[in-house]
């Protein structure tokens, strides 16, 4: 049984050296939220987030200083980026210059068709893609009086700007269509679908903090995947963008599209519980942040429970009072003091790790 339908067609383009669309893996983006003209603090970030897995980043650029640092921000990073854009039309071309592998705009807010026309120009001239950014916040004012702020006024700037670059004889182009709320954010992305075949990006906008984003983002973003629409995607959070990368794979997890590192599965605890799970649970996350191993870990309160209800796991921790045991597919390796359990546990995916990685090679 599964939970996704099956995907949607669409024209497939590519930014830098990722495919977006059609049978290309859905790809997890997140945005800076440095001053992109602080080279230094935006290349750190970036790098970060590249750890952590991140596939495409997008940075803001509302003048030229930050266009021009793009430049020297490309020759320090290993991924895509996309510069984002409003207004200012010169801006985009100084950005596509500086080595941009992608433009988000919205061409309403570009101005007079010659200049959308500039800017399209000059990405022919250096082949890179523009995403077509509609924001229910940000509506073109005719449509906003006809029709509301509302999904079907998403789709009808959504096609009148993909008809626009498409009239210029430009076709390398995805969409978004956001809102800060999940049911029009999905309305709208339900009806483009079979107006268009341009590959979307999915999010919800602005959703808030931790908690408050993320579960709009799981319920909107998961939605819309699971009927089989999303090529690339954002889980936008008021918080550190790691934090964004790290939600979208679970969502892609979740729904067993696709995923990156080992799956950590924790007991909620319970009054059996003589550990501190909550800070265990965090340091083993954070150790294995930027870790690509398929390993399923378990991290449980008790050891009444904790070998059982996670006998799935290739490796897990259950603690006691005093000291915990290690257990390997539901069955217990060895006892350790309470306050070695985490560093046991890393050590021991370490090894699985390893083991895993020489069993593949002499596969291969």
């Amino acid at each position: 049984m599964t939970l996704v339908k099956e995907r949607r067609k669409t024209r497939q383009i590519r930014i830098g050296n990722v495919k977006v669309g059609n049978d290309a893996p859905i790809s997890v983006q997140s945005m800076t939220n440095t001053p992109t003209q602080d080279v230094k603090a935006t290349v750190s970030q970036i790098l970060n987030l590249e750890r952590a897995g991140c596939e495409i980043i997008r940075v803001a650029v509302p003048d030229m200083e930050a266009a021009e640092a793009i430049k020297v921000i490309k020759q320090q990073i290993h991924i895509p980026l996309i510069a984002d854009i409003h207004f200012d039309f010169r801006l985009a071309i100084s950005a596509a210059k500086a080595g941009a592998d992608a433009l988000r705009i919205n061409p309403g807010n570009i101005g007079e068709k010659k200049k959308v026309k500039a800017v399209v120009d000059c990405a022919k001239d250096f082949n890179i893609p523009i995403r077509i950014g509609v924001n229910a916040g940000s509506l073109e004012k005719e449509i906003e009086k006809r029709l509301g702020v509302s999904a079907p006024a998403m789709v009808e700037s959504a096609l009148n700007n993909i008809k626009m670059l498409e009239d210029l004889d430009f076709f390398n182009i995805k969409v978004s269509l956001k809102a800060s709320d999940v049911a029009r954010t999905v309305e709208a992305y339900r009806l483009l679908a079979s107006k268009t075949d341009v590959p979307f990006h999915v999010g919800v906008t602005e959703a808030g903090g931790l908690y408050a984003g993320i579960t709009k983002s799981a319920i909107g973003i998961g939605m819309l995947l699971a009927e089989g629409l999303g090529d690339t995607l954002r889980v936008s959070l008021t918080r550190d963008p790691v934090e964004e990368i790290r939600t979208g794979y679970e969502i892609l997890r979740a729904l067993g599209i696709r995923s990156r590192g080992p799956e950590l599965i924790s007991c909620p605890t319970c009054g059996r519980c003589n550990i501190d799970l909550f800070k265990i649970t965090e340091q083993v996350e954070k150790a294995l942040l930027e870790s690509s191993s398929k390993i399923k870990v378990a991290i449980m309160g008790c050891v009444v429970n904790g070998p059982g209800e996670a006998k799935e796991a290739d490796i897990g921790i259950a603690g006691g009072d005093g000291t915990g045991i290690l257990f390997r597919k539901g069955k217990v390796i060895k006892k350790i003091e309470q306050d070695k359990l985490v560093d046991q546990l890393l050590g021991e995916i370490e090894k699985y790790t390893k083991d895993s990685e020489e069993l593949n090679g002499k596969k291969d």
